[in-house]
């Protein structure tokens, strides 16, 4: 994590009196300046020294390891999901391909760990990953008191419900409609509170059975354990594909989901080489399929002029000032793709499509949107 530390020597000449505070940090690498800040009063002018020691960034850890820790869900429909072979499929996990080719030059540079939603924070606040890039919501305390910064929004969701047709719900149901009514979700996150909020304020009496992996969830679902599942859309939308009885018919609603949960990568506080890194790696995908540029045709575009230019590692490139090879995101789009290719080849398969929905990109009427890179 970069972060500052203050060594206080103070002298004061007048009486020969010297102090000294000082704190320290393992982080990889240091850099040392030195500022002095001088106060004058009737008597005696005493100088302070103040050297400050900025410790190495996290980005600097990872090139030095060569391998990025992602952490992941591992269980979340198109999005990360652990094949029989142990390997890591889906959006987000190819967003952890993609900062790993920034970071290190190759996206095969990533190690993965599945984590529930009650282990993601403390994973990240002990270093065991270095960033997380599974359906972690971007909220104020997060943002605050967890201690979490959060990069771009890869994907806006909302929270949704399902639930049986043959228990008499529909997609026109509500969240009123669930008096009585028993729901799983996972413990630890926005969803459980949300949809407790959500009853509250309808009026409606539930019972919430929370579960630590989603799996659980599920599983107590398609057995009958409760009557409604809840979490983020896109995830019931993905369940439902993989997952829906022969002998059940599943239904998501409201249409309009009862919360916003706008997902992204999650990383430490405070740390904003390593931030910039990260986020520009989800920029430049998004800068790459506004120009069309494809994981096929990107050689066609090296030594471009102007914005792609710059972003592929030609003249005016600002990469090597961000600590990363000039070809950095060269690497992330030859590698992994744009913004459209990540989610096309992941997310369409199970009927999430970005046509008409906020994933659509700014010039289509959705959210996606970047920066420019100049």
């Amino acid at each position: 994590m970069k972060s500052k530390y203050w060594k206080l020597l103070a002298v004061f000449l007048s009486i020969g009196i010297v102090a000294a505070a000082c704190g320290s940090d393992d982080g990889g690498g240091s850099s040392t300046t030195t500022a002095a800040q001088t106060t004058t009063t009737a008597e005696a002018t005493t100088t302070t020294e103040v050297e400050v020691v900025q410790s190495g960034s996290l980005l600097d850890t990872v090139q030095s390891r060569g391998t990025l820790n992602c952490g992941v869900s591992g269980s979340a429909v198109a999005f990360s999901e652990t094949q029989a072979d142990g390997s890591i499929t889906g959006f987000d996990a190819d967003y952890c391909r993609a900062v790993a080719a920034a970071m290190t030059g190759s996206a095969d540079n990533v190690s993965f760990t599945a984590l529930t939603a009650s282990e993601r924070f403390t994973a990240v606040q002990t270093g065991d990953v270095d960033v997380l890039m599974r359906n972690t919501t971007w909220t104020q305390s997060r943002d605050s008191s967890v201690g979490m910064d959060f990069g771009p929004t890869t994907y806006f969701d909302g929270q949704q419900l399902m639930a049986r047709v043959g228990d008499g719900f529909s997609a026109d149901s509500t969240v009123a409609d669930l008096d009585g009514a028993v729901v799983c979700t996972n413990i630890g996150t926005t969803t459980e509170k949300n949809i407790a909020e959500a009853a509250e304020m309808a009026g409606a009496e539930i019972t919430l059975l929370g579960f630590e992996t989603s799996d659980e969830v599920y599983e107590t679902f398609i057995n009958g354990g409760c009557d409604i599942t809840t979490t983020d859309g896109s995830a019931l939308v993905g369940r439902k594909v993989r997952m829906q009885p022969d002998d059940q018919e599943w239904v998501i609603f409201p249409a309009t989901p009862i919360s916003k949960e706008p997902l992204g990568p999650t990383y430490g506080q405070n740390d904003s080489a390593f931030a910039d890194a990260v986020n520009w790696t989800v920029y430049a995908t998004i800068i790459a399929d506004e120009y069309g540029i494809t994981s096929a045709n990107v050689d066609d575009h090296v030594g471009d002029e102007g914005e792609v230019g710059r972003l592929l590692g030609g003249d005016g490139e600002l990469q090597t000032g961000m600590g990363l090879a000039a070809d950095a995101f060269y690497q992330v789009i030859k590698q992994v793709g744009n913004y459209s290719e990540i989610y096309n080849r992941n997310l369409n398969p199970v009927g999430l499509v970005r046509e008409g929905s906020a994933n659509a990109g700014w010039l289509d009427g959705g959210l996606i949107y970047s920066p420019p890179a100049r």
